[in-house]
């Protein structure tokens, strides 16, 4: 059984991912709130990621870290502390969580860590600088890290479009919006939480042993078509 640590997994994409994995693995969950999900297999640590001091773990298979933000403003409504709130719990989170398991990952099994970016880093897309920007970074984080840390752990990110969850709900909270996002997309829809977990089950899965330094576009089609 693998033993995988999943930050951000109380919500959204993050619960969906351990709803996929936790009947096969150990799962460990850190996160500020504790998921509704009860499992033999689920352990759960409430922690801040970017105040509080991380537990303590000794071994680990994968690390996958979720949390992430839309926050969606012209450009002279963003202020700087935007744009570091955002950088803080899509980057230095990710990096501090990597920093402080990357002992317990080595001792891991075909070890592998994933992290999330978003379509808004390659479609430019108005309101979308700070986010789009902190996620670059997440972009190039993965492919840095895929290269410093081969062959032993493999790094891989998924960059979602927007994916029907609580974060993404003022994006969705009508009839017309939601029939104008589905419009936009070439597929004509948007993602569901369980398909993009399917794809993080896939990237840390031996099924994946080759692929590492990547960026995954679940994108609808919308960075890829132009119909």
């Amino acid at each position: 059984m693998r033993k995988i640590v999943v930050i951000g997994g109380s919500k959204g994409i993050g619960n969906a991912i351990v709803k996929t994995l936790v009947n096969d693995n150990s799962v460990i969950n850190i996160s500020r709130t504790k998921p509704e999900l009860i499992h033999q297999n689920l352990k759960h640590y409430s922690c801040d990621v970017l105040n509080d001091e991380l537990p303590d773990l000794e071994q680990l298979d994968t690390i996958i870290y979720c949390p992430g933000s839309i926050n969606l403003k012209p450009i002279s409504r963003l202020k700087l502390d935007d744009f570091r709130e955002d950088y803080e719990i899509n980057v230095i989170g990710a990096v501090k969580v990597i920093q402080k398991y990357i002992g317990a990952l080595k001792k891991g099994n075909a070890p592998s860590i994933l992290l999330f970016s978003t379509v808004a880093s390659k479609l430019g897309m108005p309101f979308h600088a700070s986010i789009a920007a902190a996620k670059s970074g997440v972009e190039g984080l993965t492919k840095s890290l895929g290269a410093e840390l081969a062959p032993t752990i493999r790094v891989n990110a998924i960059a979602p479009t927007i994916t029907d969850t609580e974060l993404a709900s003022k994006l969705l909270r009508n009839e017309k919006m939601i029939e104008n996002i589905t419009e936009r997309h070439p597929l004509k829809k948007f993602l569901n939480p369980n398909e993009v977990a399917g794809m993080a089950q896939f990237l840390i899965s031996p099924k994946a042993a080759s692929i590492s330094g990547q960026i995954f576009e679940m994108d609808c089609g919308i960075v890829s078509f132009k119909i």
